[in-house]
Protein backbone atom coordinates (compact mmCIF):
# COMPACT_ATOMS: atom_id res chain seq x y z
CA UNK A 1 0.00 0.00 0.00
CA UNK A 2 1.68 2.91 -1.17
CA UNK A 3 1.35 5.87 1.46
CA UNK A 4 -0.39 9.96 1.06
CA UNK A 5 2.50 12.16 0.85
CA UNK A 6 0.92 13.84 3.98
CA UNK A 7 -1.56 11.93 5.09
CA UNK A 8 -0.64 9.70 7.65
CA UNK A 9 -3.53 7.27 9.24
CA UNK A 10 -3.92 8.84 12.53
CA UNK A 11 -4.75 12.27 12.96
CA UNK A 12 -1.87 14.62 15.03
CA UNK A 13 -3.60 14.65 19.16
CA UNK A 14 -4.77 18.14 20.17
CA UNK A 15 -3.11 16.96 23.49
CA UNK A 16 -0.15 16.93 22.15
CA UNK A 17 0.29 12.80 22.60
CA UNK A 18 2.03 11.14 19.60
CA UNK A 19 -1.04 8.42 18.35
CA UNK A 20 0.23 5.30 17.12
CA UNK A 21 -0.88 3.60 13.42
CA UNK A 22 -0.32 0.21 11.85
CA UNK A 23 2.80 -0.03 10.66
CA UNK A 24 3.00 3.46 10.86
CA UNK A 25 5.83 5.92 12.53
CA UNK A 26 4.08 8.11 15.53
CA UNK A 27 3.13 10.99 13.38
CA UNK A 28 3.77 15.02 14.63
CA UNK A 29 1.28 16.13 17.02
CA UNK A 30 -0.28 19.53 16.31
CA UNK A 31 2.13 20.86 18.77
CA UNK A 32 4.87 19.30 18.03
CA UNK A 33 4.26 21.23 14.31
CA UNK A 34 3.87 24.28 16.02
CA UNK A 35 6.58 24.33 17.89
CA UNK A 36 8.86 23.73 15.04
CA UNK A 37 6.97 26.65 12.78
CA UNK A 38 7.25 28.50 16.35
CA UNK A 39 10.98 27.93 16.75
CA UNK A 40 12.02 28.84 13.09
CA UNK A 41 9.41 32.04 12.29
CA UNK A 42 10.72 33.50 15.50
CA UNK A 43 14.14 33.39 14.14
CA UNK A 44 12.83 34.70 11.04
CA UNK A 45 10.83 37.09 12.12
CA UNK A 46 13.55 38.76 14.47
CA UNK A 47 15.81 38.98 11.59
CA UNK A 48 13.45 40.92 9.92
CA UNK A 49 12.72 42.99 11.93
CA UNK A 50 16.67 43.80 12.31
CA UNK A 51 16.26 44.19 8.75
CA UNK A 52 13.54 46.85 9.17
CA UNK A 53 15.40 48.76 12.05
CA UNK A 54 18.77 49.34 9.12
CA UNK A 55 16.11 50.65 6.74
CA UNK A 56 14.90 53.01 9.67
CA UNK A 57 18.03 53.96 10.60
CA UNK A 58 19.49 54.50 6.98
CA UNK A 59 16.68 56.38 5.76
CA UNK A 60 13.80 57.18 7.87
CA UNK A 61 10.78 58.23 6.80
CA UNK A 62 12.23 60.08 3.59
CA UNK A 63 12.05 59.39 -0.53
CA UNK A 64 14.18 56.45 -0.65
CA UNK A 65 12.10 54.08 1.80
CA UNK A 66 8.59 55.85 1.21
CA UNK A 67 9.06 55.54 -2.66
CA UNK A 68 10.36 51.69 -1.64
CA UNK A 69 6.76 51.21 -0.09
CA UNK A 70 5.00 52.28 -3.25
CA UNK A 71 7.41 50.36 -5.56
CA UNK A 72 7.04 47.07 -3.84
CA UNK A 73 3.03 47.35 -4.73
CA UNK A 74 3.33 44.78 -6.75
CA UNK A 75 6.24 42.50 -7.08
CA UNK A 76 5.57 42.52 -3.09
CA UNK A 77 1.94 41.48 -3.90
CA UNK A 78 3.49 38.98 -6.38
CA UNK A 79 5.58 37.99 -3.51
CA UNK A 80 3.13 37.60 -0.64
CA UNK A 81 0.30 36.27 -3.22
CA UNK A 82 2.12 33.69 -4.46
CA UNK A 83 5.33 33.07 -2.19
CA UNK A 84 4.09 32.91 0.78
CA UNK A 85 3.66 30.51 3.76
CA UNK A 86 -0.17 30.12 4.01
CA UNK A 87 -0.55 31.98 0.37
CA UNK A 88 -2.41 30.32 -2.23
CA UNK A 89 0.18 28.31 -4.07
CA UNK A 90 1.13 27.17 -0.38
CA UNK A 91 -2.28 26.31 0.68
CA UNK A 92 -3.34 24.24 -2.71
CA UNK A 93 -0.35 22.26 -2.82
CA UNK A 94 -0.80 21.37 0.56
CA UNK A 95 -4.30 20.51 0.25
CA UNK A 96 -4.30 18.47 -2.73
CA UNK A 97 -0.45 16.49 -2.31
CA UNK A 98 -1.34 15.26 1.26
CA UNK A 99 -3.97 13.37 -0.26
CA UNK A 100 -1.90 11.76 -3.30
CA UNK A 101 0.72 9.25 -3.09
CA UNK A 102 4.23 9.97 -2.48
CA UNK A 103 5.52 8.41 -6.12
CA UNK A 104 3.29 11.16 -7.72
CA UNK A 105 4.84 14.51 -6.02
CA UNK A 106 7.46 14.97 -8.17
CA UNK A 107 5.45 14.77 -11.43
CA UNK A 108 3.09 16.98 -10.23
CA UNK A 109 5.21 19.56 -8.86
CA UNK A 110 7.32 19.61 -11.98
CA UNK A 111 4.13 20.18 -13.84
CA UNK A 112 2.75 23.14 -11.61
CA UNK A 113 6.55 24.42 -11.87
CA UNK A 114 6.31 24.65 -15.53
CA UNK A 115 2.97 26.29 -15.67
CA UNK A 116 3.74 28.73 -13.37
CA UNK A 117 6.72 30.23 -13.83
CA UNK A 118 6.03 30.36 -17.85
CA UNK A 119 3.45 32.57 -17.08
CA UNK A 120 5.15 34.89 -14.69
CA UNK A 121 7.92 35.13 -17.08
CA UNK A 122 6.08 36.35 -19.17
CA UNK A 123 4.70 39.05 -16.38
CA UNK A 124 7.96 40.01 -15.09
CA UNK A 125 8.81 41.56 -19.05
CA UNK A 126 5.51 43.36 -18.95
CA UNK A 127 6.66 44.60 -15.58
CA UNK A 128 9.84 45.76 -16.77
CA UNK A 129 8.93 47.30 -20.16
CA UNK A 130 5.44 49.26 -18.44
CA UNK A 131 7.58 50.21 -15.23
CA UNK A 132 6.05 54.00 -15.37
CA UNK A 133 2.93 53.27 -16.72
CA UNK A 134 2.43 50.74 -13.80
CA UNK A 135 3.66 53.17 -10.93
CA UNK A 136 1.57 56.04 -12.19
CA UNK A 137 -1.56 53.47 -12.06
CA UNK A 138 0.16 52.31 -8.49
CA UNK A 139 0.62 56.14 -6.85
CA UNK A 140 -0.86 58.84 -9.07
CA UNK A 141 -0.73 61.27 -6.22
CA UNK A 142 3.23 60.75 -7.09
CA UNK A 143 2.95 62.24 -10.76
CA UNK A 144 0.39 65.60 -9.74
CA UNK A 145 1.87 69.03 -11.51
CA UNK A 146 3.53 71.62 -9.49
CA UNK A 147 0.39 73.89 -10.61
CA UNK A 148 -1.51 71.23 -8.96
CA UNK A 149 0.73 70.68 -5.79
CA UNK A 150 0.64 74.69 -5.05
CA UNK A 151 -3.06 75.03 -5.36
CA UNK A 152 -3.60 72.62 -2.56
CA UNK A 153 -1.26 74.61 -0.30
CA UNK A 154 1.41 72.69 -0.36
CA UNK A 155 5.34 74.19 -0.84
CA UNK A 156 8.16 73.94 -3.45
CA UNK A 157 10.46 71.98 -1.25
CA UNK A 158 7.84 69.19 -0.50
CA UNK A 159 7.33 68.89 -3.86
CA UNK A 160 10.95 68.42 -4.36
CA UNK A 161 10.40 65.37 -2.31
CA UNK A 162 7.67 64.21 -4.39
CA UNK A 163 9.97 64.24 -7.56
CA UNK A 164 13.14 62.62 -6.05
CA UNK A 165 9.95 59.75 -4.38
CA UNK A 166 8.72 59.05 -7.80
CA UNK A 167 12.18 59.01 -9.78
CA UNK A 168 13.34 56.19 -7.22
CA UNK A 169 10.23 54.49 -6.79
CA UNK A 170 10.28 54.03 -10.95
CA UNK A 171 14.02 52.68 -10.91
CA UNK A 172 12.87 50.27 -7.94
CA UNK A 173 10.29 49.19 -9.65
CA UNK A 174 12.15 47.59 -12.79
CA UNK A 175 14.50 46.51 -10.12
CA UNK A 176 12.25 44.30 -8.02
CA UNK A 177 9.99 42.84 -11.34
CA UNK A 178 12.00 39.64 -11.22
CA UNK A 179 10.01 38.72 -7.86
CA UNK A 180 6.88 37.69 -9.91
CA UNK A 181 8.76 34.56 -11.08
CA UNK A 182 10.67 33.75 -8.01
CA UNK A 183 7.88 34.30 -5.96
CA UNK A 184 6.10 31.38 -7.65
CA UNK A 185 8.64 28.81 -7.30
CA UNK A 186 9.07 29.82 -3.63
CA UNK A 187 5.03 29.34 -3.27
CA UNK A 188 5.35 26.34 -4.94
CA UNK A 189 8.66 24.83 -2.73
CA UNK A 190 7.25 25.86 0.10
CA UNK A 191 3.58 24.33 -0.44
CA UNK A 192 5.72 20.45 -1.53
CA UNK A 193 7.78 20.66 2.04
CA UNK A 194 4.86 21.00 3.96
CA UNK A 195 2.63 18.05 2.33
CA UNK A 196 5.77 16.36 3.14
CA UNK A 197 6.41 16.83 6.77
CA UNK A 198 9.13 19.66 6.52
CA UNK A 199 8.29 22.82 8.29
CA UNK A 200 11.69 24.04 9.50
CA UNK A 201 12.68 24.89 5.87
CA UNK A 202 9.99 27.07 4.82
CA UNK A 203 9.66 29.01 8.06
CA UNK A 204 13.35 29.99 8.75
CA UNK A 205 13.96 30.67 4.93
CA UNK A 206 12.85 34.29 4.75
CA UNK A 207 15.87 34.99 6.89
CA UNK A 208 17.87 34.73 3.62
CA UNK A 209 15.65 38.23 2.60
CA UNK A 210 16.27 39.85 5.75
CA UNK A 211 20.27 38.91 5.82
CA UNK A 212 20.45 40.28 1.64
CA UNK A 213 19.28 43.62 3.07
CA UNK A 214 21.43 43.91 6.30
CA UNK A 215 24.13 42.86 4.57
CA UNK A 216 23.38 45.45 1.33
CA UNK A 217 23.16 48.59 3.46
CA UNK A 218 26.26 47.61 5.51
CA UNK A 219 27.56 47.71 2.45
CA UNK A 220 26.27 50.98 0.97
CA UNK A 221 27.32 52.57 4.48
CA UNK A 222 30.57 51.41 3.98
CA UNK A 223 30.82 52.27 0.67
CA UNK A 224 29.82 56.11 1.46
CA UNK A 225 32.08 56.35 4.20
CA UNK A 226 28.64 55.87 6.49
CA UNK A 227 27.31 58.76 4.95
CA UNK A 228 24.49 57.03 3.67
CA UNK A 229 21.70 58.91 5.66
CA UNK A 230 22.37 62.12 3.51
CA UNK A 231 19.65 63.26 1.10
CA UNK A 232 22.02 63.41 -1.97
CA UNK A 233 22.61 59.29 -1.43
CA UNK A 234 18.88 58.31 -1.60
CA UNK A 235 18.79 57.32 -4.99
CA UNK A 236 21.60 55.25 -5.14
CA UNK A 237 20.62 54.16 -1.04
CA UNK A 238 16.64 53.17 -2.56
CA UNK A 239 18.23 51.13 -5.54
CA UNK A 240 20.76 49.17 -3.05
CA UNK A 241 17.60 48.21 -1.11
CA UNK A 242 15.34 46.90 -4.18
CA UNK A 243 18.94 44.90 -5.33
CA UNK A 244 18.95 43.60 -1.74
CA UNK A 245 15.49 42.57 -1.66
CA UNK A 246 15.80 40.66 -5.34
CA UNK A 247 18.73 39.16 -3.75
CA UNK A 248 17.18 37.66 -0.86
CA UNK A 249 14.41 36.28 -2.82
CA UNK A 250 16.97 34.23 -4.99
CA UNK A 251 18.83 32.99 -1.78
CA UNK A 252 15.30 32.02 -0.46
CA UNK A 253 14.61 29.94 -3.37
CA UNK A 254 17.92 28.34 -3.64
CA UNK A 255 17.99 27.06 0.06
CA UNK A 256 14.56 25.24 -0.50
CA UNK A 257 15.76 22.94 -3.77
CA UNK A 258 18.19 20.34 -2.34
CA UNK A 259 15.62 19.66 0.40
CA UNK A 260 12.74 19.07 -2.68
CA UNK A 261 15.31 17.11 -4.49
CA UNK A 262 15.52 14.81 -1.77
CA UNK A 263 12.26 14.59 -0.74
CA UNK A 264 11.53 13.24 -4.02
CA UNK A 265 9.10 17.23 -4.60
CA UNK A 266 10.44 17.58 -8.42
CA UNK A 267 13.67 18.59 -9.95
CA UNK A 268 14.55 21.49 -12.47
CA UNK A 269 12.38 20.46 -15.61
CA UNK A 270 10.29 20.88 -17.64
CA UNK A 271 7.05 18.89 -17.58
CA UNK A 272 3.85 19.99 -19.89
CA UNK A 273 1.34 17.10 -18.63
CA UNK A 274 -1.07 20.62 -17.40
CA UNK A 275 -4.18 17.37 -18.05
CA UNK A 276 -2.87 15.33 -15.36
CA UNK A 277 -5.90 14.91 -12.47
CA UNK A 278 -3.37 16.73 -9.70
CA UNK A 279 -2.62 19.53 -11.97
CA UNK A 280 -6.10 20.19 -12.49
CA UNK A 281 -6.88 19.90 -8.60
CA UNK A 282 -4.12 21.95 -7.52
CA UNK A 283 -4.90 24.69 -10.47
CA UNK A 284 -9.12 24.46 -9.10
CA UNK A 285 -8.25 25.16 -5.70
CA UNK A 286 -5.19 27.76 -6.42
CA UNK A 287 -6.98 30.24 -9.13
CA UNK A 288 -9.86 31.46 -6.75
CA UNK A 289 -7.44 31.40 -3.85
CA UNK A 290 -5.24 33.22 -5.86
CA UNK A 291 -7.68 35.90 -6.52
CA UNK A 292 -9.16 35.82 -3.07
CA UNK A 293 -5.78 36.10 -1.66
CA UNK A 294 -5.60 39.63 -4.51
CA UNK A 295 -8.72 41.04 -2.86
CA UNK A 296 -6.33 41.33 -0.06
CA UNK A 297 -3.53 42.65 -1.44
CA UNK A 298 -5.78 45.54 -3.99
CA UNK A 299 -7.06 46.50 -0.43
CA UNK A 300 -3.28 47.21 -0.34
CA UNK A 301 -2.67 48.99 -3.32
CA UNK A 302 -6.10 50.76 -2.39
CA UNK A 303 -4.33 52.22 0.34
CA UNK A 304 -1.66 53.25 -1.54
CA UNK A 305 -3.38 54.79 -3.83
CA UNK A 306 -4.81 56.80 -1.32
CA UNK A 307 -1.65 57.66 0.66
CA UNK A 308 -0.39 58.87 -2.98
CA UNK A 309 -1.77 61.95 -1.98
CA UNK A 310 -1.17 62.60 1.18
CA UNK A 311 1.18 66.29 0.92
CA UNK A 312 3.81 64.05 2.73
CA UNK A 313 3.31 60.80 0.94
CA UNK A 314 6.99 59.43 1.69
CA UNK A 315 6.22 59.87 5.36
CA UNK A 316 2.84 58.32 5.18
CA UNK A 317 4.10 54.97 4.00
CA UNK A 318 7.09 54.89 5.59
CA UNK A 319 5.53 55.11 8.50
CA UNK A 320 3.08 52.63 7.59
CA UNK A 321 6.00 50.05 6.76
CA UNK A 322 7.06 50.55 9.70
CA UNK A 323 4.14 50.23 12.55
CA UNK A 324 3.20 47.08 9.55
CA UNK A 325 6.01 45.90 10.51
CA UNK A 326 5.55 45.70 14.54
CA UNK A 327 2.23 44.17 13.93
CA UNK A 328 3.52 41.88 11.36
CA UNK A 329 6.17 40.20 13.83
CA UNK A 330 4.00 38.06 16.05
CA UNK A 331 1.16 38.22 13.50
CA UNK A 332 3.49 36.46 11.64
CA UNK A 333 4.93 34.06 13.85
CA UNK A 334 1.28 33.24 15.46
CA UNK A 335 -0.11 32.96 11.89
CA UNK A 336 2.43 30.25 11.27
CA UNK A 337 2.05 28.54 14.33
CA UNK A 338 -1.92 28.56 14.16
CA UNK A 339 -2.54 28.06 10.47
CA UNK A 340 0.61 25.79 9.03
CA UNK A 341 -0.82 22.76 11.23
CA UNK A 342 -4.47 23.36 11.25
CA UNK A 343 -4.39 23.42 7.38
CA UNK A 344 -3.88 19.83 6.31
CA UNK A 345 -6.23 18.94 9.79
CA UNK A 346 -9.29 20.87 8.13
CA UNK A 347 -8.71 19.38 4.49
CA UNK A 348 -8.90 15.47 6.69
CA UNK A 349 -12.06 17.06 8.47
CA UNK A 350 -14.20 17.52 5.31
CA UNK A 351 -16.38 14.61 4.82
CA UNK A 352 -19.69 15.31 6.36
CA UNK A 353 -19.69 12.46 9.04
CA UNK A 354 -16.66 14.74 10.48
CA UNK A 355 -18.59 17.85 10.94
CA UNK A 356 -18.49 17.41 14.68
CA UNK A 357 -14.76 17.45 14.92
CA UNK A 358 -14.25 20.06 11.98
CA UNK A 359 -16.66 22.53 14.29
CA UNK A 360 -13.86 21.49 17.18
CA UNK A 361 -10.47 22.56 15.27
CA UNK A 362 -12.28 25.76 13.88
CA UNK A 363 -13.25 27.06 17.56
CA UNK A 364 -9.68 25.50 18.16
CA UNK A 365 -8.24 28.12 15.91
CA UNK A 366 -10.63 30.81 16.73
CA UNK A 367 -9.85 31.10 20.60
CA UNK A 368 -6.36 30.45 20.59
CA UNK A 369 -6.23 33.49 18.12
CA UNK A 370 -8.00 35.35 20.64
CA UNK A 371 -5.67 34.32 23.44
CA UNK A 372 -2.69 35.05 21.87
CA UNK A 373 -4.01 38.17 19.90
CA UNK A 374 -5.94 40.24 21.89
CA UNK A 375 -3.07 41.04 25.05
CA UNK A 376 -0.86 41.38 22.43
CA UNK A 377 -3.30 44.05 20.54
CA UNK A 378 -3.86 45.92 24.14
CA UNK A 379 -0.20 45.47 25.10
CA UNK A 380 0.86 47.81 21.75
CA UNK A 381 -2.05 50.00 21.65
CA UNK A 382 -1.08 51.23 25.19
CA UNK A 383 3.14 51.10 24.92
CA UNK A 384 2.95 52.07 20.66
CA UNK A 385 5.37 55.45 21.75
CA UNK A 386 8.09 53.74 23.65
CA UNK A 387 7.90 50.87 21.34
CA UNK A 388 8.44 52.94 18.07
CA UNK A 389 11.46 54.34 19.95
CA UNK A 390 12.99 51.69 21.33
CA UNK A 391 12.89 49.70 17.43
CA UNK A 392 13.56 52.52 15.44
CA UNK A 393 15.17 55.47 16.79
CA UNK A 394 18.16 55.85 15.90
CA UNK A 395 20.32 57.61 13.34
CA UNK A 396 17.90 59.09 10.58
CA UNK A 397 14.82 58.16 12.27
CA UNK A 398 13.99 61.04 14.71
CA UNK A 399 11.30 61.68 17.53
CA UNK A 400 9.12 63.34 15.16
CA UNK A 401 9.00 59.57 13.24
CA UNK A 402 8.39 57.99 16.56
CA UNK A 403 5.26 59.26 17.02
CA UNK A 404 4.49 59.26 13.94
CA UNK A 405 5.10 55.41 13.71
CA UNK A 406 3.22 55.02 16.85
CA UNK A 407 -0.15 56.68 15.79
CA UNK A 408 -0.24 54.12 12.91
CA UNK A 409 0.55 51.06 14.92
CA UNK A 410 -2.26 52.06 17.51
CA UNK A 411 -4.62 51.84 14.74
CA UNK A 412 -2.82 48.50 13.21
CA UNK A 413 -3.36 46.78 16.77
CA UNK A 414 -7.15 47.69 17.27
CA UNK A 415 -7.61 44.78 13.53
CA UNK A 416 -4.86 42.37 15.21
CA UNK A 417 -7.14 39.44 16.30
CA UNK A 418 -9.73 40.04 13.16
CA UNK A 419 -6.86 40.05 10.90
CA UNK A 420 -5.81 36.32 11.95
CA UNK A 421 -9.27 35.14 12.65
CA UNK A 422 -10.33 35.77 9.61
CA UNK A 423 -7.68 33.75 7.91
CA UNK A 424 -8.09 30.92 10.36
CA UNK A 425 -11.43 31.06 8.47
CA UNK A 426 -10.17 31.42 5.38
CA UNK A 427 -8.14 27.83 5.53
CA UNK A 428 -11.59 26.48 6.81
CA UNK A 429 -12.60 27.14 3.12
CA UNK A 430 -9.86 25.81 1.92
CA UNK A 431 -9.70 22.81 3.54
CA UNK A 432 -13.01 21.72 2.62
CA UNK A 433 -12.41 22.43 -1.13
CA UNK A 434 -13.94 25.84 -1.40
CA UNK A 435 -11.74 28.65 -2.59
CA UNK A 436 -14.46 30.28 -4.31
CA UNK A 437 -16.68 32.00 -1.27
CA UNK A 438 -13.31 33.35 -0.05
CA UNK A 439 -13.01 35.02 -3.35
CA UNK A 440 -16.70 36.33 -3.28
CA UNK A 441 -16.47 37.93 -0.30
CA UNK A 442 -13.08 39.64 -0.80
CA UNK A 443 -14.10 40.87 -4.23
CA UNK A 444 -17.34 43.05 -2.10
CA UNK A 445 -14.74 43.96 0.38
CA UNK A 446 -13.17 46.13 -2.23
CA UNK A 447 -16.10 48.29 -2.34
CA UNK A 448 -16.01 48.55 1.19
CA UNK A 449 -12.33 49.08 1.22
CA UNK A 450 -12.39 52.21 -1.56
CA UNK A 451 -15.38 53.53 0.61
CA UNK A 452 -13.72 53.69 3.86
CA UNK A 453 -10.48 54.90 2.53
CA UNK A 454 -12.26 57.79 0.72
CA UNK A 455 -14.07 58.63 3.89
CA UNK A 456 -11.13 58.55 6.53
CA UNK A 457 -8.03 59.18 4.65
CA UNK A 458 -8.56 63.18 4.41
CA UNK A 459 -8.98 63.24 8.23
CA UNK A 460 -7.03 61.35 9.42
CA UNK A 461 -4.47 60.29 6.93
CA UNK A 462 -2.51 57.54 6.70
CA UNK A 463 -4.21 56.09 10.30
CA UNK A 464 -7.47 56.68 8.39
CA UNK A 465 -6.28 54.25 5.91
CA UNK A 466 -5.23 51.28 8.62
CA UNK A 467 -8.76 51.76 10.12
CA UNK A 468 -10.03 51.16 6.77
CA UNK A 469 -8.17 47.68 6.58
CA UNK A 470 -9.41 46.85 9.86
CA UNK A 471 -13.10 47.38 8.87
CA UNK A 472 -12.78 45.46 5.85
CA UNK A 473 -11.46 42.48 7.75
CA UNK A 474 -14.39 42.58 10.58
CA UNK A 475 -16.20 42.48 7.44
CA UNK A 476 -14.81 39.72 5.84
CA UNK A 477 -14.79 37.45 9.15
CA UNK A 478 -18.23 38.16 10.01
CA UNK A 479 -19.69 37.40 6.33
CA UNK A 480 -17.22 33.77 6.77
CA UNK A 481 -18.88 32.93 9.29
CA UNK A 482 -22.00 33.91 8.82
CA UNK A 483 -21.29 31.22 5.52
CA UNK A 484 -19.92 28.18 7.62
CA UNK A 485 -23.03 28.21 10.13
CA UNK A 486 -25.10 27.88 7.09
CA UNK A 487 -22.97 25.43 5.42
CA UNK A 488 -22.09 22.96 8.68
CA UNK A 489 -25.67 23.32 9.99
CA UNK A 490 -24.95 25.77 12.77
CA UNK A 491 -21.85 26.70 14.77
CA UNK A 492 -22.11 27.62 18.57
CA UNK A 493 -21.63 30.81 17.68
CA UNK A 494 -23.21 32.29 20.62
CA UNK A 495 -20.80 30.12 23.38
CA UNK A 496 -17.74 31.32 20.65
CA UNK A 497 -18.74 34.98 21.37
CA UNK A 498 -18.98 34.61 25.35
CA UNK A 499 -15.86 33.37 25.46
CA UNK A 500 -14.19 35.68 23.21
CA UNK A 501 -16.30 39.07 25.06
CA UNK A 502 -14.44 37.55 28.20
CA UNK A 503 -11.17 37.21 26.58
CA UNK A 504 -11.34 41.18 25.00
CA UNK A 505 -12.53 42.35 28.40
CA UNK A 506 -9.39 40.69 29.59
CA UNK A 507 -7.49 42.62 26.99
CA UNK A 508 -8.81 46.34 28.38
CA UNK A 509 -7.86 45.18 31.31
CA UNK A 510 -4.43 44.13 30.38
CA UNK A 511 -4.05 47.42 28.59
CA UNK A 512 -4.82 49.92 31.51
CA UNK A 513 -2.62 47.90 33.46
CA UNK A 514 0.12 48.42 30.87
CA UNK A 515 -0.38 51.79 30.85
CA UNK A 516 -0.85 53.11 34.33
CA UNK A 517 2.56 50.84 35.04
CA UNK A 518 4.24 52.67 32.00
CA UNK A 519 2.83 56.82 33.87
CA UNK A 520 4.08 55.61 36.56
CA UNK A 521 7.63 54.38 35.56
CA UNK A 522 8.06 57.11 33.54
CA UNK A 523 7.54 59.34 36.49
CA UNK A 524 10.18 57.51 38.66
CA UNK A 525 12.64 56.72 35.64
CA UNK A 526 12.15 59.30 33.20
CA UNK A 527 11.46 58.99 29.35
CA UNK A 528 14.65 59.02 27.46
CA UNK A 529 17.29 55.97 27.57
CA UNK A 530 17.08 52.99 25.40
CA UNK A 531 18.07 51.09 28.63
CA UNK A 532 15.15 52.89 30.31
CA UNK A 533 12.50 52.63 27.75
CA UNK A 534 13.34 49.02 27.24
CA UNK A 535 12.45 47.96 30.90
CA UNK A 536 9.25 50.41 31.00
CA UNK A 537 7.89 48.09 28.81
CA UNK A 538 9.08 44.74 29.92
CA UNK A 539 7.51 46.04 33.14
CA UNK A 540 4.55 47.25 31.50
CA UNK A 541 4.21 44.22 29.30
CA UNK A 542 4.77 41.77 32.34
CA UNK A 543 2.03 43.10 34.52
CA UNK A 544 -0.24 43.44 31.73
CA UNK A 545 0.14 40.25 30.76
CA UNK A 546 -0.37 39.00 34.48
CA UNK A 547 -3.72 40.36 34.35
CA UNK A 548 -4.77 38.83 30.95
CA UNK A 549 -3.52 35.35 32.73
CA UNK A 550 -6.07 36.03 35.72
CA UNK A 551 -8.92 36.55 33.57
CA UNK A 552 -8.57 33.67 31.15
CA UNK A 553 -7.55 30.90 33.69
CA UNK A 554 -10.85 32.03 35.66
CA UNK A 555 -12.85 31.64 32.12
CA UNK A 556 -11.75 27.85 32.40
CA UNK A 557 -11.19 27.59 28.52
CA UNK A 558 -9.71 23.80 27.12
CA UNK A 559 -7.62 25.78 25.38
CA UNK A 560 -5.97 27.64 28.30
CA UNK A 561 -5.80 24.36 30.14
CA UNK A 562 -4.24 22.26 27.29
CA UNK A 563 -1.40 25.46 27.19
CA UNK A 564 -0.77 25.51 30.28
CA UNK A 565 -0.40 21.84 30.37
CA UNK A 566 2.10 21.73 28.11
CA UNK A 567 4.14 24.58 29.38
CA UNK A 568 4.15 22.14 32.60
CA UNK A 569 5.55 19.82 31.19
CA UNK A 570 8.16 20.88 29.39
CA UNK A 571 9.29 22.90 32.58
CA UNK A 572 8.92 19.43 34.94
CA UNK A 573 11.04 17.31 31.52
CA UNK A 574 13.90 20.34 31.64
Amino acid sequence: MRKAIGAPAPRPSLTGEPPVAESEKPTRTLVNIAGIVAAATLISKLFGLFRQQAIAAAFGVGPAFGAFNFAYVIPGFLLILLGGINGPFHSAIVSVLSKHQREDAGAIVETITTLVVGILLLITIGLVMFAEPMMRITAPGLFVSLEQFQAAGQSVDTYATLELTRAIAIEQFRIMAPLAVLAGLIGIGFGSLNASDQYWLPSISPIFSSLSVILGLGGLAFYLGGNITRPENAILGGSVLAWSIVAGAVLQWLAQIPAQWQAGLGRLRLRFNFNQPEVKAVLRIMAPATFSSGMMQINVWTDLFFASFIPNAAAAVSAMGYAGLLVQTPLGILSNVILVPLLPVFSRLAAPGQRDELKTRIRQGLIVTAITMLPISALMIALAVPISRVVYERYAFTEEDSFLTASVLIAYAVGMFVYLGRDVLVRVFYGLGDGNTPFRISVANIVVNVVLDALLVGPYGAVGLVLATVGVNITSMLAMLWVLNRRLQGLPLRQWSVVTLGLTLGSVGTGFAAWGVLRLSQQWLGRSGFGIQLVQIALASGVGLGVFALVALQLRLPEVDLLVTRVRQRVLRR
